[in-house]
């Protein structure tokens, strides 16, 4: 008897194409949206000329460790630690530190390096949106920039 259910279950994802039960690509197993706060405060760092101009892999060592994640959430809340991030991930609830994904700054200026990483890894999981956001204020410092 459990064997015929479980031929009945095959039959009909493969009839769906399997769409029903299985995920197809990293962005449709974890719901991460693009923050539009964030990146209108990030359009307004650059355009008040708060930002580094780092260099790529420069991230590592810029970005905010825990425990400055954590007192900058205990002196200002996460509706402002919401603005530091590029992607929200609804399956978290706001009021943590894992709802708020794709960081970009260290809570006083945008970084460079921060939004490189931040466009690699969106291509990386599939996030094209998060991707393109990234690109775009990319773009926006590459303008601020003197020619050489």
């Amino acid at each position: 008897m459990n064997e015929t259910r479980i031929a009945i279950l095959i039959a009909a994802l493969i009839s769906c194409g399997g769409s029903v039960a299985f995920a197809r690509t990293p962005a449709e197993r974890h719901p991460i949206t693009l923050n539009r706060a964030a990146f209108d405060y990030a359009r307004e760092l650059i355009a008040h000329g708060r930002l580094v101009a780092d260099k790529k892999g420069s991230w590592r060592k810029h970005h905010p460790s825990r425990s400055e994640e954590n007192e900058f959430i205990h002196n200002h809340g996460f509706q402002e630690y919401a603005k530091w991030h590029l992607g929200v991930d609804r399956r978290h609830g706001e009021e943590t530190k894992e709802h708020y994904k794709f960081p970009f700054g260290d809570f006083a200026a945008l970084h460079r390096c921060g939004l490189l990483a931040v466009k690699a890894r969106a291509h990386q999981y599939g996030y094209a949106e998060i991707e393109a956001a990234a690109d775009q204020l990319l773009s926006r410092i590459e303008l601020r920039q003197p020619t050489r």
